[in-house]
């Protein structure tokens, strides 16, 4: 009888596949798209301002998704999602093949896709506990799997971009982006619908349409300023851990999305981006697994020191923007350094925020998120059309050391240590 009650965990495996396809698309995607923007305008500034164009737009969508989800069939919602997602990269190619790529096209299909991609990952977020509660899994340890293929999925990605460039060209490696999306949401559409319940279908369903929308917009509202209150008013140490993700985002998405494409586009060599994009999540798989083997042999804050003094020294190599193999080496070695302090960071957030407050709190962040990292590749691009790739790169380089300095400095995030921060922190 127990051995008959023992079931293989199918509704896992699936939701594992599903979201391993469609990280492995945007991984690509990632890569392939500011490669694409930089070859058809031939201008550094269009990237920044396309960035901050669809800024305000996504945040808008992220949170009235988060509030969507706490309305409808969350599975669905991944679907259509991953369908739209694979659509907006689609025509992409179409485009460029029909009437050709221009600024104002990649506004509309960048917004297109920021309707698939943002709602699609906080689906993916809320069905996780009921797909794991389905199948009798420890939450905890698939968690740490979890982490371990997504790291595993953003090396291959960047690597398997850079190989499309190389063989089929930029467009038509996003035909391969649009597949896999496609791919995560056949697959999602196998899991029951039972696991993307939300409880609340029922109450919203006799609703009208126009009563329907003012619920989530007010629920959106709400979100967001409980997030706000939560994130920086409750926990100084929190706070501090918050403004440094911040930066650690703003400085890190330039270099990636902006300053390291217009280097290799210049150079002529556009494939090696996903190389280094590719080497540095493997220094991150390296780094995380190492701290968590041996996170309980050092204090938090001697793994924190550590952590920034060593992502300083890689942003330095990388920001000169030398030889191909001395900048992959620079992107192993930052890539291991922020391991540990990726680790931390995740830390605080889900040991600092409470249980009540996780979904508008988490959700707050990521809304803002999508608006900080914008803005910071624009300025970039302003930086980088006046004055060249390596200029935009030390500056670069000069606001990391900036918020290493404020980081090791910060009182609150000196005590990490403690338990309960003290009521006389300052950040």
């Amino acid at each position: 009888m127990a051995l008959a009650q023992r079931k293989a965990p199918t509704t896992t495996l699936r939701f594992v596949l599903s979201s391993a396809l469609s990280l492995l698309g945007n991984s690509v995607a990632a890569v392939v798209l500011p490669l694409i923007l930089l070859a058809r305008t031939g201008d550094a500034l269009a990237a920044g301002t396309l960035a901050l164009v669809c800024a305000v737009p996504q945040m808008l969508v992220g949170l009235l998704g988060g509030a969507l989800l706490d309305r409808v069939n969350r599975r669905n919602v991944s679907v259509v999602s991953d369908l739209v997602s694979a659509a907006s990269v689609a025509l992409l190619p179409i485009v460029d093949m029909v009437w050709g790529l221009s600024f104002g096209w990649f506004v509309v299909l960048g917004l297109l896709g920021a309707i698939g991609d943002i709602p699609g990952m906080t689906a993916r977020d809320t069905l996780l506990p009921a797909v794991v509660r389905r199948d009798g899994i420890d939450l905890q340890r698939f968690l740490g799997v979890s982490q371990s293929l997504e790291s595993l999925v953003t090396i291959v990605g960047p690597a398997l971009a850079a190989v499309l460039i190389g063989f089929a060209g930029d467009a038509s490696a996003l035909w391969v982006t649009a597949a896999l999306s496609c791919a995560a949401a056949l697959v999602t559409l196998t899991l029951p619908r039972s696991v993307g319940r939300t409880g609340n279908e029922e109450k919203t369903s006799g609703r009208t349409a126009d009563s329907r929308s003012q619920g989530i917009v007010a629920a959106a509202r709400a979100s967001l300023r409980d997030g706000v209150r939560v994130l920086f008013k409750s926990d100084k140490l929190l706070r501090a851990s918050m403004l440094l993700s911040f930066g650690i985002i703003m400085v890190m998405g330039s270099f990636q999305g902006l300053v390291l494409p217009v280097y290799f586009t210049e150079i002529g060599r556009p494939e090696l981006l996903g190389y280094v994009l590719s080497a540095m999540s493997a220094g991150l798989l390296m780094g995380s697994l190492g701290y968590t083997a041996l996170a309980l042999r050092l204090r938090r804050r001697t793994w924190f020191t550590l952590s920034l003094l060593g992502m300083a020294a890689g942003v330095a190599v990388m920001g000169l923007l030398p030889g191909y193999p001395v900048l992959l080496a620079g992107a192993v070695v930052l890539g291991i350094s922020a391991g540990p302090a990726s680790a931390l960071l995740g830390f605080f957030a889900f040991d600092r925020i409470p249980e009540a407050n996780r979904g508008s709190a988490l959700g707050t962040q990521n809304a803002l998120v999508l608006v900080v990292a914008p803005v910071a590749v624009f300025l970039t691009s302003t930086v980088v059309e006046a004055a060249g790739a390596a200029v935009g790169a030390l500056v670069l380089v000069g606001c990391w050391l900036a918020v290493t300095v404020w980081a090791l400095g910060a009182r609150s995030l000196r005590r990490m240590d403690e338990k309960t921060p003290s009521a006389t922190e300052g950040v």
